[in-house]
């Protein structure tokens, strides 16, 4: 059991990490990839306190996948991933007020279904 608090910790801290990263663009803005703005805009990603703590819980997200990819196989683990869809997608719903429509919802009860017959298999 100490294994899926392992995956469920890491998937956790990467969707926070993502859901931060996403927070500090939505801060910077939108923006053009040109050589003009590489430096300007490198900058603001630097100094962005959202970016620097999704990165570091990116990271701490890593660290905890080790772990996990020390105890089990990879084709057990890895569809787990996938849960990280269902928290980013309610997530971003409440915070950042993203639509939460029919079809997403389909998508997330199929990962429900994919990601339960992965689990009985372990």
């Amino acid at each position: 059991m100490m294994i899926f608090g392992l995956i469920l910790c890491g998937v956790l801290l990467n969707a926070a990490a993502q859901l931060l990263l996403k927070a500090g663009m939505t801060q910077i803005g939108h923006f053009e990839f040109s050589l003009a703005n590489a430096m300007p805009i490198g900058m603001k990603i630097m100094v962005n306190f959202p970016i620097i703590s999704g990165l570091c819980l990116y990271v701490m997200s890593v660290v905890v996948w080790l772990l996990v990819l020390s105890r089990v196989q990879v084709s057990f683990a890895y569809p787990m991933l996938s849960i990280g869809y269902i928290v980013n997608a309610l997530a971003a719903y409440y915070l950042f007020g993203e639509p939460l429509t029919s079809l997403r919802l389909l998508g997330i009860f199929v990962i429900i279904a994919g990601v339960y017959l992965v689990a009985q298999g372990h």
